[in-house]
This record gives C-alpha cells, structure tokens and sequence, in this order.
C-alpha cells in the first residue's frame, strides 16, 4: 500500500513537471475558467501560444482519456489544428458526455527547458442544459460593419459581473466604449455590440461570467469572429465599362456580315399589313369600276320639232349636236 502510494505520487510530480501550468497576466488560472458546454454537442476551443513557438510541436492532452493529440490530427471526435499565422491551434470536440468532464491542456513542446509547457487549462462542465452559451459560436462579416452577439446565461447569475473578452490580449469589456457596447437585460441574455469592424479585429473571443464558486471563477463561451476585407469595385474595370457604354451610344452599330442583324418583330408585321391593305384597296378599286360599266342607262325617246327622234337618259340629260345654219341672203 505504501509502494502504491509512492508511485502514484511519483507521477503526480512528474506530471506537474512536464505540464508546468501558465497563467493570465490578470492573475487568473486557466484551471479557474470552465467551459459549459452542452450534452451532445460540440464545442471548439483555442489554444494560443507564443509566436516563437509556431514550428514546435503542439498537443492536447486528456485527463478524460489520458492521451496526448497532436496538432493536425483526428482521434476519435476530437481534432486538433494548428495555424500558425495566428500563433494558435483549435481542439473540436464532439459528442462530448458527462465523462468528458474534467481538465484539460494546451500544450507545447519547447525543445528547451522546460521541455513542455502548458498554455491553457479549460476546464469542461456538460450538462443538459449549459449555464453560459451562445446563440452563434462562428461569425463572419465584412468590414465596416455592425454586428451584434447574445450570450445567454442561467438566470441564477443574473446579479454576477459579466463581460466581453478577446483571448489574444485578454482584454475584456463589461460597459460602453466606442467599439463595443454591452447590455445585460438581467433576465438571462447579455447582447453584445460591435461597431465598424476591421480585420484587426478577427480572432477568438468569451463571453464571462464571474461566478467565484469554488474551484471555478469565471464560466466562459468561446466565439470566433472573422473579418473580411469588404469587395471594392475595380477602378480599371469599371473606367473601361463607362468609356465602352459610352462609345456604343455615340456608335452606329456596324453591320455584320456572318451573322444577320437584329430585326425588330413590328417591322415585318408592318410591312405586312401595309401590303395587305394596298391589296385589299387594288381590288376595291376595280371592283367599284367594273359595277360602274356594268350600270344599265335608262333612255326617253324624244321628239324634236322637225321629226326627228333621240334617246334620252332617263336622268333627264341631253345632248345635242348643233350645226351651224347659214342663211341665203336671198331669202332674205
């Protein structure tokens, strides 16, 4: 029983060795932030590191399992991914149970003295129902932008502290300022503001709750934020847009030879119709000319004084020949 006891003390310091525990410049232990997380689901967590170290080997360690997990690498539902232009890497748990309750490390082998360094320790709480959560732990946005963010807690620390935090710099906000405004409607959502976003402004952040109870301090929500550069129009392109649109307008359209032109639909229609109209305006012409010779010409006869006889039209018109009579100047 002795021997038993002094092994596992043995590897209790051995432990403490390897994973020598960081703190928050503010103090605070990593061990002292636990992340409520929801039974079944997942979560994301970021682990950050000193910029010097972003060839170094990076891990995460179990006390659930008691096994280390490399960075690029799947084990399990747990995948861990280093990405050393922001000097971090994300550990994604998934299916998580009651059983995954507990610490964990971020680690990182220095190749130095000390040889393994610890980074983080989030310490896990799954539960039905989790105390602190969030209604979007991934946001994407462009820049100049407004965004707002609700974090929503148990209604038993609706009286504790609460606040907005970055996890790069640990600074955190728990009022107004120019960029971020905080309101807690003290019913169990707390809404955060953001304004005119930038790029800078990427990166992981928390929503905290200061509990103090005993061993845990503060609960944290994780939530990445990512800026995009906003489209701009390309200058160049939109010059030689205008400066086309206006050439076309001020251009007679050449005429192609290998492909036939346009032509508008009204115009054969309407040429259609005009020659259809001149058609039906020929034959009501000669229609109308051939009823008129054809009109039969009632005629009077008319006797004139000297026995002679003439037709008449029944119009009452007549015409006449008059020849000229020329008197003997004898018989006068």
């Amino acid at each position: 029983m002795v021997a038993y006891r002094k092994t596992t003390y043995f590897y209790i310091i051995w432990f403490c060795h390897i994973l020598g525990p960081e703190s928050f410049s503010d103090g605070y232990s990593f061990g002292t932030r636990q992340l409520s997380v929801k039974r079944g689901g997942s979560v994301t967590i970021p682990c950050y590191y000193d910029r010097k170290y972003t060839q170094q080997k990076k891990f995460w360690y179990s006390e659930y399992d008691n096994i280390r997990i490399y960075t690029n690498t799947t084990a399990g539902d747990v995948t861990v991914i280093d990405d050393p232009a922001q000097s971090l890497f994300t550990v994604t748990m998934r299916n998580l149970k009651g059983g995954h309750n507990g610490t964990y490390y971020c680690a990182v082998e220095t190749g130095e003295q000390p040889k393994t360094i610890t980074t983080d320790e989030p310490h896990l709480h799954v539960q039905p129902a989790p105390d602190l959560s969030v209604m979007s732990s991934s946001v994407t946005v462009d820049e100049g932008v407004n965004i707002s963010l609700q974090c929503l807690y148990n209604t038993k620390y609706k009286n504790k502290n609460k606040q907005w935090c970055r996890y790069k710099d640990k600074r955190c906000y728990t009022s107004q300022n120019a960029s971020v405004e905080i309101s807690d409607d003290m019913r169990g959502s707390l809404t955060v503001v953001m304004s005119g976003l930038m790029k800078s402004d990427s990166g992981w952040y928390y929503c905290s709750v200061n509990v103090q109870q005993s061993p845990v301090q503060d609960l944290l929500v994780p939530v990445q934020l990512t800026v995009k550069a906003a489209a701009t129009p390309d200058i160049s392109t939109e010059s030689n847009k205008t400066e086309t649109e206006n050439n076309t307008k001020n251009t007679i359209p050449a005429v192609n030879e290998q492909q036939p032109s346009a032509v508008p639909l009204w115009l054969p229609v309407s040429v259609g119709l005009l020659l259809l109209m001149i058609l039906v305006g020929v034959f009501i012409w000669k229609w109308k000319r051939r009823s008129d010779s054809n009109v039969d010409t009632t005629y009077c006869v008319v006797e004139d004084p000297s026995g002679h006889k003439a037709q008449v039209p029944a119009d009452g018109t007549l015409y006449s020949t008059v020849e000229p009579h020329y008197q003997n100047p004898q018989e006068q």
